[in-house]
């Protein structure tokens, strides 16, 4: 697990923001991430929500110098073996069920499981995982809560997700115990569809700017 971990680690620490997209048109999967690396955005996660998704996380891992695609919204051990089919570098999932924790231990690829309280937390801890997912962040109670489970549960590190914006990801971002965030505001649907490419680099080089 610990090789999984340090893999996991490197990605998260690209960058202060992992942009969390919802890709409806496979279209534009391409020129969406290459304009989030462009504003130094360079792990990607493309969420399972879509019938796209797939498809694009495949054409970002194929065409998109400097991405790395990896797969969101990863519910269970069947969508596991399509996302990492499809070129995932890294795995996301809002929980941890049984067969998904079975099929990240058959794999080099490493995931990043959710977990609310601290029960969870340590059934994860148990399972030989330090790197979480904070999800939903702001509506389970925000960096605050957050905040209260680093001593009792220190060594595991977040990233919170959920309601994460501009305004608070600073909040989250000086715990201790914060990793990184994941957010979808620098991707809005409107700039997606609208092509505004332009836009979401500036988005995203606002949100990188955050880890200065």
């Amino acid at each position: 697990m610990s090789g999984k971990t340090e893999t996991l680690l490197s990605t998260l620490r690209l960058q202060p923001v992992v942009p969390v997209i919802v890709i409806d048109d496979v279209k534009s999967a391409v020129p969406l991430a290459r304009a989030l690396v462009a504003g130094g955005l360079k792990a990607i996660e493309i969420t399972l929500r879509t019938p796209a998704a797939l498809d694009a996380i495949k054409a970002v891992a194929d065409e998109v110098e400097g991405a790395v695609a990896g797969a969101g919204t990863v519910l269970d051990a069947r969508q596991w073996d399509l996302a990492i089919k499809a070129g995932s570098k890294f795995i996301v999932s809002p929980g941890a069920g049984p067969s998904l924790l079975d099929a990240a231990d058959q794999s080099d690829i490493p995931l990043l499981p959710g977990a609310v309280t601290a029960t969870e937390v340590m059934a994860l801890r148990d399972r030989g995982y330090s790197v979480l997912k904070f999800f939903p962040a702001e509506q389970a109670g925000g960096a605050a809560y957050l905040n209260a489970l680093s001593s009792p549960l220190n060594g595991i590190l977040f990233c919170p997700t959920g309601g994460v914006s501009l305004n608070n990801a600073r909040d989250y971002l000086s715990l201790s115990n914060v990793v990184c965030v994941g957010g979808s505001w620098v991707a809005p649907k409107a700039m997606v569809a609208a092509g505004d490419w332009a836009g979401i680099t500036k988005l995203a080089a606002e949100a990188a700017a955050l880890g200065q």
